[in-house]
């Protein structure tokens, strides 16, 4: 699943990238082994607890943000951090109130990096009825069956004049 993911996100030729919703950071150590040296991985958790996990994780290319990934533009800012190349997100869409996971994906939308990538694996297709209205049709989505249980991996593209 994770391969599949680091796959998706091209995250060896990435500079900036920013996950959403790392939980306890299982993804997140597997995001910094594929990362290169000069890049940078900012961690967007919600939860106190799995905020405080990701606190353990001693990389200084990691960095770990308390907050909601509806306010990406000021957490970015509050990092001196460029637009992303990539943002993965496993924050479950299924599970938010439509409003707030609307506010989500325009945030993706509105700070990735024109040609930027939104990789977002999840158990439900409710992330591309979501995201496909902001960023146009996904480019794809692959199902990744040897997961318990099995997950998607959705992909967007950033195009020019969006």
């Amino acid at each position: 699943m994770e391969q599949r993911i680091v796959e998706a996100s091209n995250l060896s030729a990435a500079k900036r990238v920013v996950e959403l919703g790392p939980g306890t950071g299982g993804t997140t150590r597997t995001f910094l082994q594929h990362l290169g040296q000069d890049a940078r991985l900012l961690s967007i958790e919600l939860s106190p607890y799995f905020h405080e996990l990701l606190g353990e994780i001693a990389d200084p290319r990691h960095v770990n943000h308390l907050g909601s990934a509806e306010d990406l533009a000021e957490i970015l800012a509050s990092h001196d951090m460029a637009h992303p190349d990539v943002v993965i997100s496993g924050i479950p869409f299924s599970k938010m109130p439509e409003a707030v996971a609307t506010r989500v994906a325009q945030a993706v939308k509105d700070n990735l990096v024109e040609g930027g990538r939104f990789i977002a694996y999840q158990f439900r297709r409710d992330v591309a009825g979501i995201t496909d209205p902001i960023m146009g049709a996904h480019a794809s989505c692959r199902l990744e069956l040897r997961n318990i249980p099995p997950m998607r991996v959705y992909r967007w593209f950033k195009t020019s004049g969006d």
